[in-house]
């Protein structure tokens, strides 16, 4: 009786966080901030965890739900049109991936400095790839994976916050007359673009491709997209509900005794979120003035943050949001199946230098 017990109180936790969360989503959208339905529960859902009000976990499987909806409702950007334009700047796509990582190496190796944590700690901690990607691998090194776990979550939880603030008030209110928008309920349409969703994320998860649940059904989405079978695009509705599901959980991986426990790593993963994304967007900004390309797209697609989250921001912005996409899949794809080489290297290299200080 009492396991039962427990499992209603913590569904009654969990309704009443959802409830909080879009309540804070409606009052965020009120208030004219960018992302609203994101950034909203987000922020409660991280205050309610720090604050110890609520210890219940949200359940990792809420996730993909987020991701697939995204994910299927991006993949309807790429047409026959934004792909032969993403063809062309292809040079452009992967020179900017491998600054990025040259840029994310040097703050790690000063994070590593200003953190209690070792060099092959820092990499993963400051390289933009998931947080659970991150901490798999640290076990695999045999790293404590909690402190790279805070700096990957703080990092996407303050390039979801601060990049769309910054360009909404650089840039104002978004004109998006060109933005992807829901549509209305099309039973057969938004089936066609679920069912793309699902069989999408089962093919890549059946595969083990890395981040199947958006991976797979972007992938899937694009492919019918640019073979013009137009799928429906979902509901608002659909959309908002997505972003909740994905700031809820995002903001429920701060924990209070993490961040009780470990002040000087708060600061310094800070401080290396922020020198890396103000020397990406840097970097970024100057691309554009010699390309001629929009610098929101370019600060966006260079930003070190989630792909589903620059996903979600690009679309919000009503900038081309293809080419935010293209620009953090081919990091995706030069990073994930590099990092744990790379990261390995360091790691020997670590040893070796610690074994020659030793006297």
């Amino acid at each position: 009786m009492q396991p039962v017990t427990s499992r209603f109180k913590a569904t009654l936790q969990l309704a009443a966080l959802y409830f909080c969360a879009i309540a804070a989503g409606w009052v965020f959208s009120r208030l004219n901030v960018p992302l609203p339905w994101m950034i909203g529960p987000l922020i409660l859902s991280a205050s309610v965890y720090i604050s110890g009000l609520m210890t219940v976990r949200v359940p990792v499987k809420t996730r993909p739900f987020g991701q697939m909806t995204i994910a299927a409702q991006v993949g309807l950007a790429f047409t026959p049109a934004a792909l032969a334009a993403l063809l062309s700047l292809a040079p452009l796509l992967v020179g900017a991936a491998i600054v990025t990582a040259i840029l994310a190496s040097l703050v790690a190796v000063l994070t590593a400095r200003l953190a209690p944590m070792g060099l092959a700690q820092a990499f993963l901690a400051t390289f933009p790839t998931s947080p659970v990607e991150a901490a798999v691998m640290a076990e695999r090194l045999d790293c404590d994976p909690a402190p790279i776990v805070l700096a990957q979550t703080m990092r996407i939880a303050a390039v979801v916050i601060f990049v769309p603030l910054s360009i909404y008030a650089l840039d104002g209110w978004p004109d998006r007359s060109g933005l992807i928008r829901g549509g209305t309920f099309d039973l057969w349409g938004n089936g066609f673009l679920a069912a793309l969703a699902i069989a999408g994320a089962v093919v890549f998860k059946v595969l083990r491709i890395s981040n199947p649940y958006f991976l797979g059904p972007l992938t899937f989405s694009a492919a019918a997209a640019a073979m013009d079978f137009h799928p429906a695009a979902f509901p608002p509705l659909m959309l908002s509900a997505a972003q909740v599901v994905l700031g809820t959980w995002l903001g429920s991986t701060f924990r209070r005794e993490l961040l009780r426990n470990g002040r000087r790593l708060i600061a310094a993963s800070a401080f290396s979120t922020l020198l890396l994304l103000a020397i990406v967007s840097a970097f970024a900004v100057g691309v554009a003035e010699t390309s001629g390309l929009d610098w929101e797209v370019l600060v966006l697609g260079l930003a070190p943050g989630g792909v589903t989250e620059m996903a979600l921001t690009a679309k919000f912005l009503g900038v081309d949001l293809a080419l935010v996409t293209a620009f953090q899949l081919t990091r995706i794809f030069i990073f994930m199946p590099n990092i744990p080489w790379i990261v390995q290297l360091v790691a020997r290299f670590e040893v070796r230098r610690n074994a020659n200080r030793k006297p």
